[in-house]
């Protein structure tokens, strides 16, 4: 049952990583790439649709994303969808594709967008560890209760039980894993960042 709870935590944290990936790959870094888009819905027949179900996305150049709509009639409603959407982008068409040209960034907006990874990476810090605390309250209903009540005295303080613990415990293996692939995602994406 222990081993049950231990890989539902393991696949709840990939997740948690994979969700964080996600959102670190719309954080805009200067350079063209088709996740920048992602969170753009086009109005399609009625319904709203992502755009890379409507189009094909590409980045021939480094700072350029070209849009291919495979309906030709929705090159004004993609410019629309991207022109309400909040990532600045200007458009322009030539009747067959869009051009979307992405601005180099400022030393400024760097800096800022750095304080937003690192902030998103928290947030995925934290949802492992609510993963972790979930998994660890877990074990300890299977095992009858709080297992630093009861022969306590005999093992000394709870703290150095728990500390002692740590380093055979695989739920905080499984923690400090996932944790440190969000700090690489991190030190990527930052490295990403103040590239010029």
């Amino acid at each position: 049952m222990q081993q049950q709870i231990i890989q539902q935590t393991e696949s709840r944290m990939k997740k948690t990583v994979e969700a964080t990936s996600t959102k670190l790959s719309h954080v805009q870094t200067g350079r063209a790439t088709p996740a920048l888009l992602d969170q753009v819905s086009v109005n399609y027949y009625g319904s709203k649709n992502p755009l890379s179900q409507v189009g094909t996305i590409t980045t021939p150049e480094p700072r350029l994303l070209v849009i291919q709509p495979w309906d030709k009639t929705l090159i004004t409603e993609i410019e629309k969808a991207i022109a309400l959407s909040d990532l600045g982008f200007s458009t322009n068409n030539d009747g067959n594709v869009i051009r979307i040209q992405v601005p180099e960034l400022t030393l400024e907006r760097r800096t800022e967008l750095t304080k937003v990874v690192r902030k998103l990476a928290e947030e995925g810090k934290v949802a492992i560890r609510n993963i972790r605390r979930d998994a660890n309250d877990a074990v300890k209903k299977l095992d009858g209760g709080d297992s630093s009540t009861g022969g306590g005295k005999s093992r000394g303080r709870g703290g150095d039980k728990r500390r002692g613990r740590s380093n055979a415990d695989p739920i905080q293996q499984l923690t400090d894993t996932y944790i440190d692939k969000i700090d690489e995602l991190v030190s990527a994406k930052e490295s990403e960042l103040l590239e010029t």
